[in-house]
């Protein structure tokens, strides 16, 4: 099923401002949070479907991206960025618990408004090249990443400070009678816990660098720029908390002999002037293998070929863009002498001179013939 445009989930305009953005999130929050509606999960998807496009609507470097490239510029399929297929009701109110205010109190699960905070580690970012048979197709990449992980035999536990709730109330007596303040919990920093045993070589959270192994589906139509979100791959966090995101930015390798300009594909093919003149067939390699083109008799060199939909897959669209061949007529710079001497009578019988037609094409009929 296809994702709603996330302006029209949010019910704002696409010129909504950052203030009206977060003031229609929070309309939709509330009217479909799970306290209000325990049990529904057409409520808890439109709940989720929210939180996603808010995710992306109040940042502007992906707002960016969406305005340009749709849901498949941000992750909205579940590729690129934003909560994708991974989002749960954790991700949510650790992200935007505040912006629900006091209206709920334990919350979904005990991540609503009162009580410890959960924590979330911290993103890792790394970046991956891609040639362009990957960037077309899709690829599967495992790598290995140092990371912070939870140390074998770490333990927590409940702050004796809070006594686990991450606040710490403080009553002050006043000429008005007695106040009560609330603050985050100067020990914990308001998670609830504190460690117990720290193993050998690990921090003060419980947590020591370690290595693993990471394998990420990269999806067809990957471009140079894109990040890719791999959720819950990054660094853990302490005492129990949700780990962080691998955030992974792709680099597009680049090709020998196919250049790429946007969707579009480009490669020179020499032929010779036999070949030229008398027509051949010959294979030139594609993203998708080798396919066998036909140079037509008397081809000119700067003929372009175009091979519909043997380029990259459209980032926006469901299309494909194409290849173009640039046949280059190849003069030879060293001839043998019974080659010489064939020219040589060609040039002196009249026989073999440019005598254009008139219909050939000028270099600037070709370049509008690209974007035709």
């Amino acid at each position: 099923m296809s994702k709603r445009d996330y302006y029209e989930v949010l019910e704002i305009s696409k010129s909504a401002t950052a203030d009206e953005i977060k003031k229609a999130y929070r309309k939709m929050a509330l009217k479909y949070h799970p306290d209000k509606n325990p049990g529904d999960k057409e409520a808890e998807d439109k709940f989720k479907e929210a939180a996603e496009a808010y995710e992306i609507l109040s940042d502007d470097q992906k707002r960016a991206r969406y305005d340009q490239f749709g849901h498949s510029g941000v992750g909205g399929n579940g590729g690129f960025g934003g909560f994708g297929g991974g989002m749960n009701m954790e991700d949510i109110f650790s992200q935007f618990g505040d912006i629900f205010g006091g209206h709920f109190g334990g919350g979904f699960g005990g991540f609503g408004g009162g009580g410890h905070q959960q924590v979330k580690g911290s993103n890792l970012r790394i970046r991956i090249k891609l040639n362009l048979e990957e960037m077309v197709n899709g690829t599967q990449k495992t790598i290995k990443v140092k990371k912070m992980k939870t140390a074998e035999g770490a333990t927590s536990k409940t702050c004796p400070t809070c006594n686990g709730s991450g606040a710490q109330i403080k009553v002050m007596n006043t000429m008005f009678g007695q106040m009560q303040t609330q603050t985050t919990c100067g020990t914990c920093q308001g998670i609830g816990k504190v460690a117990d045993k720290i193993p050998a070589g690990a921090n003060a959270q419980g947590l020591i660098k370690d290595e693993e192994e990471i394998t990420i589906n990269i999806p067809a139509g990957a471009r140079d720029g894109i990040q890719l979100n791999v959720r819950g791959k990054g660094n853990d966090a302490p005492f129990g908390g949700i780990p962080g995101d691998l955030l992974v930015i792709i680099e597009e390798e680049i090709d020998k002999t196919i250049k790429r300009e946007g969707d579009n594909l480009h490669q020179e093919l020499y032929v010779s002037f036999a070949e030229a003149a008398l027509g051949t067939k010959k294979e030139v390699p594609t993203v998708g293998g080798k396919v066998k083109i036909t140079v037509d008799p008397g081809t000119q060199s700067g003929k372009i070929l175009r091979l519909a939909g043997k380029g990259l897959p459209s980032i926006d669209s469901y299309g494909k863009g194409d290849m173009f061949i640039h046949i280059n007529v190849w003069t030879p710079q060293k001839l043998t002498k019974e080659q010489k001497e064939f020219f040589e009578k060609q040039m002196s019988s009249g026989e073999m001179i440019a005598e254009p037609s008139g219909k050939e094409k000028t270099f600037f009929d070709k370049v509008k013939d690209l974007f035709n």
